[in-house]
């Protein structure tokens, strides 16, 4: 597969952006201040958590973003075990990071939007806050892993081991205010028991519209020059060999040549 990339006169990529990424970065830079705009000045307030509210047209898209990259993660580790194929291992590499920076985001945002609402910035007695953290977590182990020396084919597929596992914890942490009542502070989702409406549902769908263009953004880039480094890797892997190939036959042949002057004499 071949990466199509910006070049420079000389021929040389010089970029990672191409149409559809310029598209999507003026969609962000057009959207992101008409977001504000709508989340800090035309949503009203809520009755209970007042202007706390406004936070969760950022908290709860990231979260559903993270979700989503942890996901794709899962898929691509599932095919590469399947088809070897350094294209679904690259995916599912630029789709982690993306889902762990998505993943500390949502922390942190809770995190702030908790110290209003509970009083409290982290409370370790509620079950969605600890296993959102215990999948960032493994994730973090995921990228760390990757760093292992190793070759590209063992790394990847020790990495895709730890991708499928680590996604197993996706539908506890979704589920887990459902299953775990007694034991969260985090409140059922207001989308699903139609609270939010009017503005406030407008916004919410805008902020994660908004997510999605710069999940697909961060994506394109980082898959992008995660294959270039796939690419640099091989091409290094394979001068290694050469090089090892060449050292063999030189041995080879001065072995030769000692036994053929032996022989001689």
């Amino acid at each position: 597969m071949k990466i199509k990339l910006l070049e420079s006169n000389d021929g040389r990529p010089n970029a990672t952006s191409s149409r559809s990424t310029r598209f999507l970065g003026i969609c962000l830079v057009l959207g992101i201040p008409v977001l504000i705009l709508f989340a800090f000045v035309f949503s009203p307030k809520d009755d209970t958590m007042e202007d706390a509210v406004r936070l969760l047209y950022i908290h709860v898209p990231v979260a559903i973003f993270s979700y989503i990259a942890f996901g794709v993660t899962a898929m691509g580790s599932i095919f590469y075990l399947w088809k070897q194929s350094r294209w679904w291992d690259t995916t599912a590499h630029a789709s982690a990071e993306i889902g762990v920076i998505f993943c500390g985001l949502t922390l942190v945002t809770g995190s702030i939007w908790g110290r209003p609402t509970w009083n409290t910035w982290w409370e370790w007695g509620d079950v969605r806050l600890v296993t959102t953290l215990v999948m960032f977590l493994i994730f973090i182990g995921y990228l760390a892993l990757r760093q292992v020396p190793a070759s590209p084919h063992v790394r990847a597929k020790r990495a895709a081991i730890v991708g499928i596992i680590g996604t197993i914890n996706i539908p506890i942490v979704n589920r887990s205010v459902e299953w775990w009542e007694n034991s969260t502070l985090h409140q059922q989702s207001s989308l699903t028991d139609g609270n939010l409406e009017d503005l406030t549902l407008f916004t919410w769908f805008l902020g994660t519209l908004i997510l999605a263009i710069a999940y697909v953004w961060l994506m394109i880039h980082r898959f992008r020059v995660g294959w270039l480094s796939t690419e640099y890797e091989s091409l290094g892997y394979g001068a290694a060999i050469e090089e090892r190939k060449a050292e063999a036959d030189l041995h080879a042949g001065t072995r030769s040549g000692t036994t053929e002057e032996g022989e001689v004499e």
